[in-house]
């Protein structure tokens, strides 16, 4: 086992691994919670129960697309990447698709299960690869960047110390609030250990924040260890039911909801990857070894997470969290696989992973990702335009696709205006036609 996760080549052993896969575990917990919540439009009333999702089922869907996507990449691609529904797709799936447009989750299920299909086709052909490997390196670097930004602004959004301000969109938040100060005193710890060099501080800091929050009664200490198992029946196989009334499916707004899953999905997974290969290491010569194959166990977790009855599953940049922890290979992926596993039945457990225990996370992993703005040569304009748009856009937009977008239409616009148009990848002028599509007709 250690041979084929080449653990002596990447400088890791079970222990990091193990640590690294339950960190980055800890870190994305949130969504066990939080995606059936968004799915079932809990927040939404007065709305017919047949238009909501079953809470249970969707849980152990969530649970289980999570399981299967990790492992997959784990074994198949090697990658220390965990993959459960995308926060985002989920919101877009639930409010916009069911709630805005009307159409039954079951059909829209079928819409995710149709994209994870094509995902498949065009991973297996070798396009995705090709695509991603003629980006070129600043515009990677940016990605990495600016995802780190981007996390930064969810974990303090999360922590309440940054929150939402009428006159000035953001500002700060109470910082007297309990889960606010306990989320400070996360952050704290956690740059405190890694300042002195533990290498699993990102995970003590989390168990050290939990602990106080207990203590301290901001967190609610578990009251048992073990729950039952929901029925997994209400989605199971939902999505196929579409197929027996084409009517349903091929419709301009079908078309819409199709396109935006594989579009966001696309480069949310693709940003993810570059991201989270970079801080460890992965990357050689602007290449990502086996890209292919992650892009391949990617587009499957799809397809079973749309049959389990979840919406799209993508690469999850709280990755980057395990790596911090010292995750190198993809034995991490598959602990937390593993433990999403284990979740469906020891839920009661996860109350203790909040929003406060998880936002130090987040916030010192950004820190370390936005490392590789260093590589980026700032003083050539050309280069520096289309970086900065790719990184300050994410976060403001609160959309890593729309931050690529941004970044990767300007950079043709930028090197022809230089008299570099042939140093541009012909993939990067195809890319360039489709995000100006993108902004005329999804946005």
């Amino acid at each position: 086992m250690k041979k084929y996760f080449q653990f002596e080549e990447l400088g890791t052993n079970f222990r990091r691994e193990i640590l690294g896969g339950l960190t980055t575990f800890l870190a994305m917990a949130y969504i066990l919670v939080v995606n059936p919540v968004t799915l079932t439009l809990s927040s939404v009333e007065d709305l017919p129960d047949a238009l909501r999702m079953d809470y249970g089922s969707v849980f152990v869907a969530t649970a289980l697309a999570a399981a299967i996507g990790s492992i997959l990449m784990g074994v198949i691609a090697r990658y220390p990447i965990a993959l459960a529904p995308g926060m985002g797709l989920n919101a877009f799936f639930a409010y916009t698709v069911v709630l805005t447009f009307g159409i039954p989750w079951e059909t829209a299920l079928t819409g995710v299960l149709i994209s994870g299909v094509i995902f498949v086709l065009l991973s297996l052909s070798g396009i995705r690869e090709k695509i991603i490997n003629a980006i070129p390196a600043e515009l990677k670097y940016a990605v990495g960047a600016g995802i780190g930004l981007f996390i930064t602004f969810v974990g303090f959004q999360n922590s309440g110390i940054i929150v939402k301000n009428d006159n000035v969109i953001v500002g700060i938040g109470d910082l007297t609030s309990g889960n606010t100060l306990l989320a400070i005193f996360g952050i704290l710890v956690t740059v405190m250990l890694l300042t002195k060099g533990i290498k699993s501080g990102v995970f003590a800091g989390m168990v050290i924040t939990a602990i106080v929050g207990m203590i301290f009664g901001l967190i609610d200490v578990p009251t048992k260890i073990i729950g039952s198992m929901p029925s997994l029946s209400p989605t199971f196989g939902t999505a196929f039911n579409a197929f027996g009334n084409p009517g349903e499916l091929f419709t301009g707004q079908m078309l819409i909801v199709i396109l935006t899953f594989l579009f966001v999905a696309f480069f949310d997974t693709a940003g993810t990857l570059v991201a989270v290969a970079q801080q460890a290491g992965l990357m050689k010569n602007n290449v990502l070894p086996r890209v292919g194959k992650g892009l391949l166990a990617d587009s499957l977790s799809i397809v079973f997470g749309a049959v389990l009855g979840t919406s799209t599953t993508t690469s999850y940049v709280e990755s980057t969290s395990g790596v911090a922890a010292g995750a190198r290979s993809g034995f991490a992926a598959v602990v937390t696989g593993l433990l999403f596993i284990l979740s469906i039945f020891f839920f009661p457990l996860l109350s203790v992973v909040t929003s406060a225990v998880t936002a130090p996370a987040l916030i010192i992993v950004g820190v370390m990702m936005a490392a590789s703005l260093k590589n980026i040569e700032w003083d050539k304009f050309e280069i520096a335009v289309p970086a900065f748009f790719t990184v300050i856009m994410m976060p403001l937009t609160y959309s890593i696709a729309t931050g690529i977008a941004c970044g990767f239409i300007f950079y043709p616009i930028t090197m022809i205006m230089k008299g570099k148009a042939k140093q541009v990848h012909p993939i990067m002028y195809g890319l360039f036609i489709i995000f100006i599509l993108y902004f005329v007709f999804l946005i």
